[in-house]
Order: structure tokens, then C-alpha cells, then sequence
């Protein structure tokens, strides 16, 4: 009998991971019962759907901890003080997340993880370790925060079409590069990869956390016991998680500088692994060259080196890291060249959506026109704007806490002009841009780096992004802003 056999399950949320989730225990035996506030259009057809696998649906209140429950599982966006969550903890059941369910779940001789987590870079790294894992040999697959719920890929739910854990993945993974959020790890207790990696870390996702402490302690939880743990030893905090880790497998640090035994790092023009080597102490194996990095920038070059970090650790030969890296193709909104007009560089990050993030795509370019703005989630930035502050020709702004940035700028970048540009509507994009081209000279680059979140104006960063390119296409079909 299925351990999950009878179990009474409550998957808190409908989203792409609890729907999965629900499906998965479903096919395993356990009386599931998912619950969302919601209770719209979709939900409904979400919910006629699980009813289908037998899943107990109850929309509109997601509150009340269903009578008998044994275990929640419990989507990412829930925060731990939530009335169904707390209710939980009161009863003493069990609260775990999808990511600690697909590790439960995993059937005898299961692909192994490597997994990802930090503030900025996992998306990139994890895409970049399955293009090495992939040109390796392997079957490989890019999972978890990035888009596929793991569960569905270890088999728990038949995917989308199948009703039983043999269905919809038949065939078995060698292996699995999952991006983890601090939301799963938070909830997660046992799962231990292979290797695992801390890309960096900076205040973010406070609100939901509560504390810089209880940030860190969820993605210090990556560094299990057994894993390789790969650790940024450029970063003080991702250092200091790997050598307090305890159990781990080995330690192996990226940086940018020449790598001492123990380390991949940059020697001139080229990544160079001293970690998994045969001797570490007398040899070093070249991975690829600095120009195989793709957007090239210094924060992409520390990426792609925690990839080659977690796919050595596999065993992924050099080669493989080198075709990995020039089959890669970047994710758009991340340092995204635009195109070039009047001799100025047009790039969009819309992904930095937090200071840690704009610092290192501002460290990017020697002479920029800052496009930034947005809702800054309470985060500090006088240290970005100190930091960059001699980069700058000229700063834009935008979006609800602009004010906070114009501040910011006054104090530590007097000198340099600020355009405050109010607007809300659909072409408040355009009159950004056509400022920014502006301000901008031959050899500038015009950098969309927000530093904050977008939904006081988009929909999403993808949408911000959008519209930045948008608006250059434009300004480029209407020719030269410097030529007037």
C-alpha cells in the first residue's frame, strides 16, 4: 500500500504547483482537499477538473483548515501567517511545500537535483546548467521555480493528460536543475541535491519572511547534508552558508578573480575550473572563454560559473560546459540589447526589479542613462545610487516610489540631471525613452534597470519590458534624437 494511502491532504491554493500537487496525491491514494479564496471563472474550471481525479475542491474560503487533515501542502505565495497555515501549526499537522512533496515522492533510483537559489541569477543559471547537462548527454530538464512543478516530472501526477504516476512522464530524467525560491525552501525539511549552489544574497522578499535572518535561513537550507555545496566566494553570505553547512559533500567557491585550489574562477579570457579537477592543487581545466558568456557582462560571467560549478560536480566534461554556454539562449528583460540608435546602446533589465539586481547590471556599463522607478517594496537604495553614482550621464524617472530614488540621487549624485516623468497611461514609456535619448551622448547606454517591482504601471516586469522596446522601435524608425 501507497504510504499516502487514506492520508487527508489540504493543498492550499489552486495555482500551477497546488494543482499539481493535488493531482499527485490524488494518484497516490490520499483523500485530498484543495482550497482557495478565489472563486471565479477559473477556478471553477480548475476545480471541475480535479474533481475529475477525485479531488475535493472548496473555493471562496481560504481560511478554514479542513476537519481532519494530516498534512497541508502549501503553495509558494501563502505566507507562514496565513489563517489556514497558523491554524495548521496550532494543530501540530504538518506543513510542507510542493518542492518537499516531489522529494518525498521520488520513486526508488530518481533523477538526482541540482538545484539553484540566491536573489538574482537563477533563472539564467539553472537555463544555462541544463544546456551543459544537455550537451553532456544527458537527459536532462530545468524545473521547479522556473516554470514546471517538479512533482509533475518525478512522476506524482501524470502530468496534464495522465490520471496515475506512470502516466504523461514515462520516460526517466538522468537528471534535474531545479530553481528553488526562498518561498519552496522555506517549506521544505528533507530534500538534499546533489549539489546545490547559493548564487548571492540581499535583502528581498522581506514582507513575506519577516526578517533578513528568516531569508537567509530558508536558502541557507539548500546546503544539505551530502551535497556538493557550491557557494560564491565573492559573496560573503553564500560563503558563510557554506562553510557553517553541516554534512556537506565537499565545498567548491566560484569567483571572479583567479581561482585558488577549491575554486572556478576567471584566468585573463577564460573560466577555469581548480574544484573538480583530479588535482586541484597543480592542475586546472578550461571550461570556456569569457566571450562564450552570453549577454557578457561580470554578474553573467559569476552565473555561468556557479552552472559549471553544479554540472562538474555531475561530471559534465569541459567541452560540454563550453557548448553549453554557446547554446544557451538568454532569457528576454535580462540585459537585453535592444538595439543601437545615434551611437546609443538601448538595454533592457526590466528584470531587476531590486537593488542587488541593478547594481550588478549598472556595473555592466561604463557611461548610462538610468532609466529606473517603480514600487521599491520598502527596500534601501542610497547604496545603489552611491555606488553608481559616477556611471551615470543622466537618470530617469518613473513609477510610485520615484521620489524615493530622486532623494537618493540628490544625496549622492547632485551633479547628474534627473527627468521626472509622472506619467501613468499607456505612453508614459515613450516620453521616458524619448528623455532618456535625450540626456544619452555617442558611447552611452540608455539601461532599463528599475530597481523596483512594476505593478504600480504593468501588469509584470515582462510587460515593462515589452514596452521599453517598444518604445526604442519607435524611437529608432523616427531616426536620430541627437540629430535635431
Amino acid at each position: 500500500m501507497s504510504p499516502w494511502d487514506g492520508l487527508a491532504v489540504c493543498v492550499a491554493g489552486l495555482g500551477v504547483s497546488g494543482r499539481a500537487a493535488a493531482r499527485a496525491l490524488a494518484a497516490r491514494g490520499a483523500r485530498v482537499t484543495a482550497v482557495d479564496a478565489r472563486d471565479g471563472d477559473e477556478q471553477r474550471a480548475q476545480a471541475a477538473e480535479l474533481a475529475e481525479r477525485g479531488v475535493a475542491v472548496r473555493l471562496g474560503d481560504g481560511e478554514t483548515l479542513p476537519e481532519g487533515t494530516g498534512l497541508v501542502v502549501t503553495s509558494p505565495g501563502w505566507k507562514p501567517d496565513a489563517p489556514l497555515l497558523a491554524a495548521a501549526a496550532a494543530a501540530g499537522v504538518e506543513i510542507i511545500g510542493e518542492v518537499e512533496l516531489a522529494w518525498r515522492l521520488r520513486p526508488e533510483g530518481a533523477a538526482p537535483w541540482l538545484a539553484i537559489t540566491g536573489t538574482d541569477g537563477k533563472t539564467t543559471v539553472v537555463r544555462m546548467l541544463a544546456c551543459m547537462l544537455t550537451a553532456a548527454g544527458h537527459k536532462a530538464l530545468a524545473v521547479g521555480n522556473v516554470g514546471t512543478p517538479i512533482v509533475e516530472v518525478v512522476g506524482g501526477s501524470g502530468g496534464s493528460g495522465g490520471s496515475s504516476p506512470q502516466e504523461g512522464y514515462a520516460e526517466p530524467y538522468d537528471v534535474l536543475a531545479v530553481e528553488l525560491s526562498s518561498y519552496q525552501l522555506h517549506w521544505s525539511s528533507s530534500l538534499a541535491p546533489l549539489a546545490a549552489t547559493v548564487l548571492n544574497i540581499a535583502p528581498d522578499h522581506l514582507d513575506w519572511h519577516g526578517s533578513m535572518d528568516a531569508y537567509v535561513g530558508a536558502k541557507a537550507k539548500i546546503f544539505a547534508p551530502g551535497t556538493v555545496a557550491v557557494y560564491n566566494a565573492d559573496d560573503d553570505t553564500s560563503t558563510a552558508l557554506a562553510e557553517r553547512a553541516e554534512g556537506v559533500e565537499r565545498r567548491a567557491g566560484f569567483t571572479l578573480r583567479v581561482p585558488r585550489p577549491g575554486e572556478l574562477g576567471v584566468v585573463e579570457e577564460l573560466l577555469v575550473d581548480r574544484a573538480f579537477t583530479a588535482d586541484p592543487a597543480a592542475e586546472g581545466a578550461e571550461l570556456a572563454a569569457l566571450a562564450d558568456v552570453r549577454p557578457f557582462a561580470p554578474h553573467n560571467v559569476a552565473n555561468a560559473l556557479a552552472a559549471a560549478g553544479l554540472a562538474r560536480a555531475f561530471g559534465v566534461p569541459p567541452e560540454a560546459v563550453r557548448e553549453g554556454l554557446r547554446s544557451f539562449v538568454p532569457d528576454p528583460h535580462r540585459i537585453q540589447h535592444v538595439a543601437d540608435v545615434g551611437g546609443v546602446a538601448y538595454v533592457n533589465d526590466s528584470k531587476a526589479t531590486q537593488p542587488h539586481a541593478a547594481a550588478a547590471s549598472l556595473a555592466a556599463y561604463e557611461s548610462i542613462v538610468w532609466i529606473a522607478g517603480g514600487l521599491l517594496k520598502g527596500l534601501d537604495v542610497d547604496d545603489l545610487v552611491r555606488t553608481c553614482a559616477g556611471r551615470l550621464r543622466g537618470v530617469v524617472l518613473m513609477g510610485r516610489d520615484r521620489h524615493r530614488l530622486a532623494e537618493a540621487l540628490a544625496r549622492h549624485a547632485a551633479d547628474v540631471p534627473v527627468v521626472d516623468v509622472a506619467d501613468t497611461d499607456t505612453g508614459a514609456m515613450d516620453r521616458v525613452v524619448t528623455e532618456a535619448a535625450g540626456l544619452a551622448r555617442p558611447g552611452d547606454t540608455v539601461l532599463l534597470a528599475p530597481v523596483g517591482a512594476s505593478f504600480d504601471m504593468f501588469a509584470n516586469y515582462p510587460a515593462r519590458g515589452e514596452a521599453f522596446i517598444a518604445a526604442v522601435e519607435r524611437l529608432a524608425a523616427a531616426g536620430d534624437p541627437q540629430a535635431s
